[in-house]
C-alpha cells in the first residue's frame, strides 16, 4: 500500500483479525515496495476475501504480491529450516534438499468430465491415486498435488474444465523432496524481490520467458528502454525490451544541415542513456497480477 496508508492498513488488518482468526500477519519490508505485511491465509480464495474487504471497507489500494508455500530446507550440515520467502532463499551450493508440501486433493464431478480434470490434475504434477464412481453421474478423483500447485489459478481452471459441476476439498500429506530453484526478476538490471518466486529448475526457463513476456506488456513505456530479466542465479534464462518512447528531436530542425541533425540524434541517445542509469520504472499492480495469475512452479503445458 501507499507508505502514508501503512499505519491503516496495520490498523486495519488488527481488526479484521477480531473476526477472522484464521489470518495472521507480520511487517516485511521489500526494497521494491517499501513496508507492508506478510499475511497467512486459509487459502486462495480466503486471500480474496480478505483483499476485498480491506478495499471496500477500509478504502484501501493494495498491491498483492505472489503466494508463497512454506518449504523445508536442510542443509549440508544437516540442518533444517523454513523457507517462506523467496527473498530468504540461500546460496544453492549451502543446500542438501529442499522439500515442498504436498496434499491429497479429493474432487467431486461429473462422469463426463472425468478425462478433463484428470488431465488438469496431472498438468499440475498431480499422481493420482483413487478414482471411485459415487453413484452413475458423479466420480471422486483423488489425486496428490504439491500445494504450490494449488495456489494460482486452479480452482479457476477446475471450473471451467467441468463447467462450474465440480467440487474439492484437500488435506495435507507432508513434505516430499524436490527440485526446486529461485527464479528472479530484474527490471533495468536491478532484482524485483516482489516479483521472485521458487519454481522447478526443469521449468524456469519457460516460466522465466512468460512472466518476462507478460511483465513487458504491463511495465508502462519509458523515454529510455526497459530490460526486463528473468535469472536463476547469473544466468539468464529470458528478457524482453520495454521500448522507449520516441521523440521527434528532429521536428524543429529546418534545412538540410545533416550534421545538425546528427547531433541532435546523438545528444537524445546520450540524454537516454543518462536516464537510463539513473532512471526508477514504477511497477504497476497489474505486473504482479501478472505473477500471481501465472500457473504454479512446475505446471506442465501442451
Amino acid at each position: 500500500t501507499d507508505p502514508e496508508d501503512y499505519p491503516d492498513l496495520r490498523d486495519a488488518l488488527a481488526r479484521l483479525r477480531l473476526s477472522d482468526p484464521a489470518l495472521s500477519f507480520q511487517p516485511e519490508k521489500s526494497a521494491a515496495l517499501g513496508f507492508g505485511f506478510r499475511a497467512g491465509f486459509l487459502g486462495v480464495l480466503h486471500m480474496d476475501i480478505v483483499r476485498e474487504r480491506l478495499e471496500r471497507e477500509f478504502g484501501l489500494e493494495l498491491v498483492i504480491t505472489t503466494p508463497q508455500v512454506e518449504y523445508e530446507l536442510e542443509y549440508r550440515d544437516a540442518t533444517v529450516t523454513v523457507l517462506d520467502s523467496p527473498g530468504e532463499f540461500p546460496e544453492p551450493s549451502t543446500i542438501a534438499e529442499i522439500r515442498e508440501p504436498w496434499m491429497r486433493l479429493s474432487v467431486v464431478t461429473p462422469t463426463d468430465y472425468i478425462g478433463s480434470v484428470s488431465e488438469l490434475l496431472s498438468n499440475r504434477r498431480g499422481e493420482h491415486h483413487k478414482l471411485e464412481h459415487l453413484e452413475p453421474t458423479r466420480v471422486l478423483i483423488e489425486y496428490d498435488m504439491p500445494l504450490a500447485e494449488m495456489l494460482s489459478g486452479f480452482f479457476d481452471s477446475l471450473k471451467s474444465v467441468s463447467r462450474g459441476y465440480a467440487s474439492m476439498d484437500y488435506g495435507f500429506l507432508g513434505y516430499r523432496a524436490a527440485d526446486l530453484t529461485k527464479l528472479d526478476i530484474r527490471v533495468n538490471g536491478q532484482p524485483v524481490d516482489a516479483l521472485s518466486t521458487i519454481v522447478m529448475r526443469d521449468r524456469a526457463a519457460a516460466i522465466g520467458r512468460n512472466l518476462a513476456l507478460r511483465l513487458k506488456r504491463e511495465i508502462p513505456r519509458q523515454l529510455y528502454e526497459v530490460a526486463v530479466q528473468a535469472a536463476v542465479g547469473s544466468r539468464i534464462v529470458a528478457r524482453e525490451t520495454v521500448r522507449p518512447l520516441r521523440k521527434d528531436v528532429l521536428a524543429k530542425c529546418y534545412g538540410r544541415d545533416v550534421s545538425r541533425k546528427k547531433k541532435l540524434i546523438e545528444s537524445q541517445k546520450e540524454g537516454k542513456r543518462r536516464m537510463k542509469r539513473v532512471g526508477q520504472v514504477d511497477i504497476p499492480q497489474e505486473a504482479f497480477s501478472a505473477v500471481l495469475e501465472m500457473n504454479g512452479v512446475g505446471t506442465r503445458q501442451n
